[in-house]
């Protein structure tokens, strides 16, 4: 093996994180990407310099630069009208024109003091994202991962020494419904990966590379047929190996568009937006009457959901009917005066991570408490309520889990080793199901870092998809 070979390297950019590994031959180290973490948030935040932040400090500076500030959109300017001043045929002059702004739809944001990109990773495989603007700058896709990859290459070479290959970790499949997703999405990675630094490229499903991770760590494990399941944030992803000695052939791998993001969603849905007004009904007065409809909370809802575009909301459109509806009075006054909390002080993201903790807490008890004190909000649920809320995304666990098995061709009980990874694997519903199928086969492997440590190992070794 050469010098420069002898340290393997693993990056995982992730939907949601991301984190980079090396290994030595013997032993696997994470790099401290974030503070002193291995684990990095996959966010990237461009200011109207078009400076760049990513990680956490992204995210930060998001919630400073949105908290309190009203939205107000004016019209953009998309062409000028040119048209000939008639002087009458005697004159003979020079042609004179006026000028007119055609003017679009109110959409430029002239407070907006930077634009938060966070799971764009879900957008390389839809060929009609090409560009997306930022602040009337045409950004490609590629521009704006970049920067994430750009700073764990520097950090890995800052902590490591130069280097400038790797094994780049992506889902078996990307989201989206376009037949050439995978491969267009490896192509803009790969695109971003060389801006970044990293020259010679080997893609590595992650599922397989949790597998390698396994099998480093347990070498002596008996057992002829291993199946991963890999549960992240943004995907679901599944592989079968045959192992043969102390090398594998992959049989099978299968993997959908299901991940963690989608569960915390789910019950920001179910259990907030009930107490923010969802329901609830608006009057106000018209011309001869007072008027009696349904708050249209449906208007918020997306908006409420994709906490990084929650802050659009401070608009007048959005906030005059909040203002109206705490105004009336009654019941449903409480709830409107939580929304309009939220609004203001941007606290989407607060929420969504008391909901990250109240569902690992979930996994650890029978019952918990979703507690929000920014907005005066405490709910508490069983785990068994839960696994209701979320039945039917546990049914396309089920599902996917048999397609794998219908792939390979194998039965339940042809399966020696379950290896179960990433975060949302944690879930006792996700291990029931596992346990159900594959009694005492399961084992839990590094949810949140075997897939980097996984492609650090295949590296060096010089494995192959």
């Amino acid at each position: 093996m050469s010098e420069r070979a002898r340290i393997g390297v693993g990056i995982d950019f992730g939907t949601t994180n991301s984190t980079v590994a090396v290994f030595d031959g013997e032993r696997v180290s994470l790099v401290k990407l974030e503070m002193g973490d291995p684990i990095m948030p996959s966010a990237t935040y461009i200011d109207r310099e078009l400076q760049t932040k990513t990680g956490q400090t992204a995210i930060d500076s998001y919630i400073r630069d949105n908290t309190g500030r009203t939205v107000e959109l004016i019209p953009e300017v998309i062409g000028e009208d040119h048209t000939f001043v008639d002087q009458g045929a005697s004159e003979m002059t020079a042609i004179e024109t006026t000028s007119r702004k055609i003017y679009g739809l109110p959409l430029t944001d002239s407070g907006l003091q930077g634009r938060l990109f966070r799971g764009t990773k879900r957008l390389l495989g839809d060929h009609r994202v090409r560009r997306l603007m930022v602040f009337d700058h045409p950004f490609r896709l590629v521009a704006l991962i970049t920067p994430i990859l750009l700073r764990m290459q520097r950090t890995l070479c800052a902590q490591v020494g130069q280097l400038s290959y790797g094994h780049l970790g992506h889902p078996v499949n990307f989201e989206g419904r376009y037949e050439h997703k995978n491969s267009m999405a490896l192509t803009r990675l790969g695109e971003a990966y060389r801006y970044a630094g990293i020259e010679e490229q080997h893609f590595y499903p992650e599922p397989i590379a949790a597998a390698v991770s396994y099998l480093n760590a347990n070498p002596n494990v008996a057992g002829e047929h291993l199946l991963t399941l890999d549960f992240g944030g943004g995907t679901l992803d599944f592989c079968v190996l045959r192992r043969m000695g102390r090398h594998f052939d992959v049989v099978a791998t299968h993997g959908i568009a299901l991940g963690g993001d989608h569960i915390d969603q789910r019950l920001f849905r179910k259990l907030l937006f009930p107490l923010l007004g969802k329901g609830e009904t608006w009057r106000r007065r018209g011309m001869d009457r007072e008027i009696e409809t349904r708050f249209p909370f449906e208007d918020y809802e997306e908006l409420l959901v994709n906490w990084a575009v929650t802050y659009t909301l401070n608009q007048n459109k959005y906030t005059t009917a909040v203002m109206d509806c705490i105004e009336q009075g009654g019941p449903g006054a409480r709830k409107f005066r939580r929304l309009r909390e939220l609004i203001k002080h941007n606290l989407s993201y607060v929420m969504f991570q008391a909901i990250k903790d109240f569902k690992a807490e979930l996994s650890e008890t029978r019952e918990a408490v979703l507690d929000i004190p920014e907005i005066d909000v405490e709910i508490s649920l069983t785990r068994a309520d839960f696994e209701t809320l979320i039945n039917d995304l546990l049914t396309d666990v089920e599902q996917a889990l048999d397609d794998t098995l219908s792939r390979a061709g194998l039965r339940a009980s042809d399966i020696d080793i379950v290896l179960r990874t990433g975060g949302s694997s944690l879930i006792p519903a996700v291990r029931n199901i596992l346990d159900q199928r594959f009694p005492a086969q399961v084992v839990e492997h590094d949810p949140f870092t075997s897939v980097a440590a996984g492609l650090a190992i295949a590296n060096y070794q010089g494995l192959k998809a």
